[in-house]
């Protein structure tokens, strides 16, 4: 028979968080692998000892942010509503069924004032690593770095056109050093000094978020971006650095300089980079052989002007440090200009009356020029490890560790979209989104060697 439904919801029960947090959760993983202590210390110097209203716990409060990164929440009011009915969260938070939860407001407030200026989202990503290390799921020896783009809180078509000081690589003091010795190793005088003024282009800025970069690249979409520069190591695809710029900075500029950081942060004795076709640069291939470092690259396709020679058609002669064009004439140095390139010139006497004359330039006085980075050697070496079996082993796992690494952070993790405005806010967001990755990472990773119950 049907029985007569009574209502249950008032009923006393006697029950511990405890039992009601499923034993296979993952927080109940990260709880047992991370250990979120050392935020309290990492903050004390933000909070006065002995004055003004208790604070709400550090550690507490960078725990609720993790959560929200972990299972995608990118509202911090939607984030504390499902901290107040999801008992996961709140044994996680060592939170009590009938405590209250903080107000969202309580988030912003502590971002905005009291987090504004510190390390502390810095010092908790590295902390967290330090922790992987220490787990040993992660060695350091190969690294793969990318970046990704995450469209910025701001309308594509409000925008201001400015001109704007172009960002410098950190190789270009090296670069500078090698064009004077390469000059006077070839008998040229010193370049004349230029006024110390950066140079410039014009570009787009946001009216709504100024800090964002136009980003235009191919198969890209066209708008304001930030671009998060990210280190995976190769061992358990732990997240070793995170960088955010604009979206108009290229890739190479930061990279040397990020990979430095981690070195010396960490102490890696990294052996092996393996990068896409982005960093394909000259200055890249210098510093990496500089620090010792092997670098798999990807390849990237010079461009080509169709019915024209293309470059290799003409074949650097390195005892005569010139090159040969296709009809057998020695073209010789010239000079070595600013940007770090050898010029080599044909005579225009002999291109005159050459056949391929108008499949090879367009010159108007018949001068064929052809260009060779001062560093070209070290981009074939880099090029050349590319082809090894080592090389394509290296590059392949690409796909399985940074690439992996964004995919689940856009999936997951509500990466895809800028939650704030300004490069400082941002590179707070990258920072707790690479954290919380990592912490997945590291709870799974020890879950799955735990011995199981009988």
């Amino acid at each position: 028979m049907l029985k007569k439904v009574t209502p249950r919801q008032s009923a006393l029960e006697i029950v511990t968080l405890e039992e009601l947090v499923p034993a296979d959760h993952l927080l109940r993983k990260v709880a047992r692998a991370v250990e979120f202590g050392f935020i309290r210390e990492r903050a004390a110097h933000l909070y006065c000892a002995d004055n003004g209203r208790p604070a709400l716990d550090p550690e507490v409060l960078f725990k609720i942010l993790l959560i929200g990164y972990l299972f995608g929440v990118r509202s911090e009011r939607q984030l504390m509503r499902e901290i107040a009915v999801n008992v996961a969260y709140r044994w996680f938070l060592d939170l009590r069924l009938t405590d209250p939860v903080p107000d969202a407001s309580t988030l912003s407030q502590n971002r905005r004032r009291r987090f504004a200026e510190s390390t502390v989202y810095q010092e908790i990503f590295d902390q967290i690593v330090m922790q992987a290390i220490g787990l040993g799921l992660v060695d350091g020896t190969v690294l793969y770095s990318d970046s990704t783009h995450l469209k910025a809180n701001a309308n594509k078509n409000r925008y201001d056109v400015a001109a704007v000081s172009k960002s410098r690589a950190d190789y270009l003091d090296a670069l500078d050093r090698a064009i004077e010795a390469d000059r006077a190793g070839h008998g040229k005088g010193p370049l004349k000094e230029q006024p110390h003024t950066p140079p410039v282009k014009q570009t787009k800025i946001s009216r709504t978020d100024p800090e964002s970069g136009y980003m235009v690249r191919d198969g890209k979409p066209k708008g304001f971006f930030y671009l998060d520069h990210r280190t995976v190591d190769g061992r358990c695809a732990i997240i070793t650095d995170t960088h955010v710029t604009p979206a108009s900075l290229h890739d190479s500029i930061p990279y040397l300089g990020r990979l430095d950081r981690q070195r010396e942060r960490f102490g890696f004795a990294v052996a092996a980079v393996g990068l896409d076709a982005g960093y394909y640069t000259a200055g890249i291939a210098h510093g990496l052989e500089e620090r010792g470092i092997a670098g798999v690259i990807g390849y990237s396709r010079p461009t080509h002007r169709p019915g024209f020679l293309r470059k290799r058609d003409f074949v650097y002669e390195r005892e005569l440090d010139a090159y040969r064009c296709p009809e057998g004439q020695v073209l010789p140095y010239r000079t070595t200009n600013r940007d770090g390139y050898r010029q080599y010139h044909s005579d225009p006497q002999r291109c005159r009356s050459c056949p391929l004359l108008a499949s090879c330039t367009t010159s108007a006085n018949a001068t064929k020029i052809v260009t060779r980075h001062v560093w070209q050697d070290a981009k074939e070496r880099i090029d050349f490890n590319r082809l090894t079996p080592w090389g394509r082993r290296v590059y392949q796992r690409r796909k399985e560790t940074v690439e992996r690494s964004f995919a689940d952070a856009k999936q997951l993790h509500g990466h895809r979209y800028a939650r704030f405005r300004g490069l400082r806010r941002m590179a707070e967001q990258c920072l707790l989104a690479a954290a919380a990755q990592n912490i997945k990472k590291i709870a799974l990773a020890i879950a799955s060697t735990a011995p199981q119950p009988a």
